[in-house]
């Protein structure tokens, strides 16, 4: 119900009543539910625009979203950590591993290279967080490739490793004959005086005196190539190919232990002291080889002598006496 209005008729100073028309009724009512509709859908709009009114659905998708970044960000900081790790691998690996296997260290350019070319990140462009996303997919893609070259890189070492292993079991390491089982060290590797004509002649290996029978051990691991007495002047003799262009020579054995083409290991009995061949009295003449050149056996004993015993067969090594072959 309509509330009666009245209004004040200064003519017959009295109150009179309004009478408004249905039709005006009409009109200001439709106005007012125009007007009311129209600020309604006004603060709607604004309200639906505003981030202090979301759906549930909405608030479910920030809230993940931000998770995301902070994901991201977590991420971001442990690429970091692992980063400074991997350079100091690499350090270790050019530094250390690469310069004791005597490798070249990797270039740093190498290991740091980046991906050139096409845009290989357009599809995550044009995304709230675009530029946190691709930096840390370029950090990954860059950190993977770092790993995959220091994991070859330690593949290599590996390799290197085993290489240098089975080098150092075939360097010719030990004196072939045992220390308590010589008389003397008769001759050592340089110019002597041969004993049959007497002229000064080159010597190539070291002559030590033993009893006949006295056992004649591996310098080294290797294979026997040759068990036979038809070389000139060295009688029953033994050669030893040890790889890596090292071979050894025991001349003017008694017997021998071993056969052609038989493998060996370092301090096996291979043969026994004799005087075959171009000999004067019973000893082991011993010769190293190294990329087919004669090479002084003396500086290859690093296995069965104190220095003390090391200095005293260097010093009777280098007296220029008479050799016995």
């Amino acid at each position: 119900m309509f509330k009666t209005k009245y209004y004040y008729d200064s003519k017959t100073l009295s109150y009179r009543k309004i009478k408004v028309s249905k039709r005006v009724q009409l009109r200001n009512i439709l106005a007012f539910l125009f007007t009311s509709a129209f600020f309604g859908i006004v603060v709607l709009l604004v309200l639906i625009q505003s981030p202090l009114l979301n759906t549930p659905t909405e608030l479910s998708q920030s809230r993940e979203i931000s998770n995301y970044k902070f994901q991201l960000d977590l991420m971001n900081k442990k690429l970091d950590q692992l980063n400074i790790v991997l350079e100091e691998i690499e350090q270790r690996d050019n530094n250390i591993y690469r310069v004791l296997f005597e490798a070249n260290p990797i270039p740093s350019e190498v290991r740091k290279a980046g991906f050139g070319g096409v845009n290989r990140y357009e599809n995550l462009e044009g995304f709230e967080n675009s530029e946190l996303v691709i930096e840390t997919t370029k950090k990954i893609e860059i950190l993977t490739k770092q790993i995959v070259i220091q994991s070859k890189s330690l593949d290599e070492i590996e390799r290197l490793a085993s290489e240098k292993e089975k080098l150092l079991a075939a360097i010719p390491s030990i004196q072939p004959i045992k220390k308590g089982d010589l008389t003397r060290m008769a001759s050592g590797y340089g110019y002597r005086t041969d004993p049959f004509n007497k002229s000064r002649k080159m010597h190539y290996g070291m002559d030590f005196t033993a009893p006949r029978g006295t056992p004649i051990y591996a310098a080294s691991d290797g294979k026997v190539t040759r068990a036979d007495s038809r070389s000139t002047g060295y009688g029953k003799h033994i050669r030893i190919d040890h790889g890596f262009g090292y071979v050894t020579l025991y001349g003017h054995l008694n017997k021998y232990n071993v056969r052609r083409g038989q493998k060996v290991k370092k301090g096996d009995i291979i043969g026994f002291v004799g005087s075959t061949g171009r000999s004067q009295a019973p000893h082991l003449h011993y010769e190293v080889h190294k990329d087919k050149k004669r090479v002084n056996p003396i500086n290859f004993y690093l296995g069965n002598l104190t220095p003390d015993e090391f200095d005293d067969l260097l010093k009777l090594a280098n007296q220029e006496n008479q050799s016995l072959d």
